[in-house]
């Protein structure tokens, strides 16, 4: 049978794949596997659950809140919030459990479950195979007094997240006109709520969810309507989030994306200056634009590359004692201030290095210089066998052809029988022509 969670909790086709009787069961599960492991010793366990804005999250909740309880653990639900708001919330109050209904970027009908563990940190992959294992066992329930109790949150919660977020600036964001797209998800109130309360003047589109909407058409997947809206409104930047707001995309005042390697490059300078960069170091993916590394390196700092996925950007972090890491898509993770990517923190962040540098935000990304880059997507062949000698052979023509100022990274497919193939070059058509070259390789080399 497939592992129930992925790289990011258990998530797919609400009330088909990620039900109520399985939300239930896992929260359960996950109550006796924290217990067995000591995370509840000497005192009576407490949880937080918090979800994004989609229909679906309303009856998944209600099933955690109900598994967790009748497990004995004490509920405190936060209703509508952002992944990273429930993090730190699990972290601020102390408890044992941290529970988020989302499926992030993912369309509507999609919805997922999410454990943290104390401090807000997402669970080992051992704890998770654990819960996985204890789904559906008998168990002694507890009765009368030893059953957990639930409370709804009344707005405070979100009211404490929005204040930390502002505490980690120490720069007044006035005289800066932002735009925000809020993608109809989890920050469509606190989202422009922390921009305002450090002074901004926000313009706001897409924060009207309605259970349905959530990263239709907006947000960070589809940034087309803030472009719009920046050049419209003049402002000074703008802002996407994603439907829980762990990602940040950013848009310029002439209305031209500023992705998640250039907010890496800015913040990371940022921090580099006021030598709070750890070890000069920066954690990215092997999916970061080359012109990102090319960057840090003329200004003296260290790249480290993962896998792809927060997941490994947030292994790295935590073996290194790094500061910074993140994503090409716009999860950033900023350590001192959040334990997973957080879309508002970034905002505000890179907000505030616009208002203190005095620089527009064009001006700040241009230090990361985008190299050309084509990916092509081979499919019908064998994506076990990327290891194949002449494929390896034309891989290091390819590299050494391209020298320092280009890279080639072959990428099978988790999930469909496809090699990506991603080639980066100083024009792009040497990009172009290097990648469908390599594509072609790949097509006689492992076909299936």
């Amino acid at each position: 049978m497939a592992r129930l969670f992925g790289t990011d909790g258990v998530r797919g086709l609400a009330n088909r794949d990620v039900t109520a009787e399985l939300a239930l069961d896992l929260s359960v599960a996950a109550a006796h596997v924290l217990a067995a492991s000591g995370a509840f010793a000497g005192h009576r366990p407490r949880a937080v659950v918090g979800r994004d804005g989609r229909a679906s999250g309303e009856f998944l909740s209600a099933a955690v809140c109900a598994g967790l309880a009748s497990a004995g653990v004490d509920v405190d639900d936060v209703g509508v919030l952002p992944t990273p708001a429930v993090a730190f919330l699990t972290a601020d109050s102390g408890v044992d459990l941290g529970v988020v209904l989302s499926a992030s970027h993912n369309p509507m009908p999609d919805n997922g479950i999410k454990f943290l563990a104390r401090g807000g940190q997402k669970l080992d992959d051992e704890l998770e195979a654990a819960i996985e294992a204890r789904i559906g066992e008998s168990w002694d329930r507890p009765t009368g007094a030893g059953v957990g109790r639930l409370r709804r949150d009344t707005g405070r919660a979100g009211e404490r997240y929005v204040d930390h977020l502002v505490g980690t600036i120490g720069t007044s964001l006035a005289g800066l006109r932002i735009a925000v797209d809020c993608a109809n998800g989890a920050a469509s109130e606190v989202g422009p709520q922390a921009l305002r309360a450090a002074g901004a003047d926000v313009v706001v589109i897409n924060a009207s969810p309605d259970g349905r909407n959530i990263n239709e058409k907006c947000g960070s997947t589809h940034p087309e309507q803030l472009q719009a809206a920046v050049v419209a409104s003049q402002a000074d930047l703008g802002v996407a989030f994603d439907g829980d707001a762990d990602r940040c995309l950013a848009v310029d005042r002439h209305g031209v994306l500023v992705d998640g390697d250039q907010i890496m490059g800015v913040l990371a300078l940022a921090l580099h200056e006021r030598g709070q960069l750890v070890d000069g170091t920066l954690v990215t993916t092997v999916m970061s634009n080359l012109g990102l590394r090319l960057a840090m390196g003329e200004h003296g700092v260290r790249t480290v590359e993962t896998a792809v996925g927060d997941r490994y950007v947030l292994e790295a972090m935590r073996a290194g004692g790094y500061a910074l890491g993140g994503e090409q898509s716009g999860h950033i993770i900023m350590a001192e201030h959040a334990t997973t990517g957080d879309g508002v923190l970034t905002a505000l962040q890179l907000a505030a290095r616009v208002a203190a540098t005095g620089r527009p935000l064009d001006d700040l990304a241009a230090v990361v210089r985008r190299l050309p880059q084509t990916l092509v997507n081979v499919d019908g062949v064998d994506r076990g066998r990327t290891g194949d000698d002449a494929l390896a052979d034309a891989v290091r023509d390819a590299e050494g052809r391209l020298g320092t100022t280009g890279r080639v990274l072959l990428r099978p497919s988790g999930t469909e029988p496809l090699v990506r193939v991603m080639v980066e070059a100083a024009t792009q058509d040497e990009a172009d022509e290097v990648a469908h070259a390599l594509a072609d390789v790949v097509r006689e080399r492992l076909a299936l």
